[in-house]
């Protein structure tokens, strides 16, 4: 480990963490890891590659997609260094500026995600309950307008995390409870008043997924009060089908938040692997689901694989 640079308040690097007491078996656990990633890049690749080459897919809800699949390939290349790094060649230590870098990318990727699935409500909601505008709202260039302002908005909310962290003495320890860098893992190692970073980061927590989820909940509640107005069952069971993606999407998504944070909130006494688990859950499921969910359930992407393939 690292001495702290007593100068600066500051270490020089930051101590990652695998799995504590399984250090012997990391090769082993390198394995699936590394799976999961190959699976994760491969499969959103596909969707990117699909998307481009059929022009039938140049449509709101596939541009959309893109969106997920481009932004689940920046949350699997932000962790991907450090975890390999760890569990393949045993390289634990990060520099400081690397590890804010990192931590920054993979929140902004997080909260991108969380704007991304809100768009994606929006387009089922007027798909389902305007249809005849759904050409006329959704235009390229609106599409395009609403993928900037998810990424900056999440990137103005990020920018000040680095310098909150930044202007902290860290002298407790360089120790990582993880195996990325994560803002509330690096704060708790402050020897200083962290309320700064505690409200700013509950205040960027709730602007972000707070609102995005409440928007995509009160979608959905418009999109079933519209199901339910349409006669036919056979038309009633055609529309909710083209939101079972994006539903499933949404719960791979959120649910592994919850869980963390209701985790984080109760389970105090819970063993270090049970916290290190359901993080690695809440980053490494969502990148890996999302392309099988829509590959899945939907027959224009699966057509695309079959082509690619055969």
């Amino acid at each position: 480990m690292e001495e702290l640079n007593l100068t600066r308040f500051q270490p020089a690097t930051f101590h990652l963490t695998g799995f504590p007491g399984l250090e012997q078996f990391h090769l082993w656990i390198a394995i699936p890891f590394c799976l999961l990633y190959a699976a994760s890049i491969a499969g959103n690749c596909t969707i990117l590659v699909i998307v481009r080459r059929d022009r039938r897919l140049h449509e709101p809800m596939y541009f959309f997609l893109c969106m997920l699949s481009f932004n689940d390939l920046g949350v699997s290349l932000s962790t991907l260094p450090t975890v390999l790094a760890i569990f393949c060649f045993g390289l634990s230590d990060v520099l400081f500026d690397a590890c804010l870098a990192q931590m920054f990318f993979l929140h902004s990727f997080s909260f991108m995600e969380s704007g991304i699935l809100l768009a994606m409500s929006f387009d089922r909601f007027v798909a389902i309950c305007n249809p005849l505008r759904y050409s006329s709202t959704l235009t390229n260039p609106r599409i395009a307008r609403i993928g900037l302002a998810i990424v900056l908005k999440s990137t103005i909310m990020l920018f000040p995390f680095p310098f909150l962290i930044k202007r902290l003495p860290i002298c407790k320890s360089n120790v990582l409870s993880h195996s990325y860098c994560l803002h509330p893992d690096m704060m708790r190692l402050a020897c200083a008043d962290i309320t700064v970073n505690n409200i700013y980061g509950f205040f960027a927590v709730l602007f972000t997924y707070g609102l995005d989820s409440t928007f995509i909940v009160l979608s959905y509640a418009m999109i079933l009060k519209t199901v339910l107005s349409i006669a036919s069952r056979e038309q009633r069971r055609k529309a909710l089908n083209t939101c079972v993606s994006h539903i499933c999407a949404v719960l791979s998504f959120y649910v592994p938040i919850i869980a963390v944070s209701v985790l984080h909130r109760f389970g105090k006494g819970a063993p270090p692997v049970v916290h290190i688990m359901m993080s690695n859950v809440y980053l490494f499921v969502p990148p890996l689901l999302n392309p099988i969910i829509y590959s899945v359930k939907t027959k224009e992407i699966r057509k695309g694989i079959v082509k690619i393939f055969s």
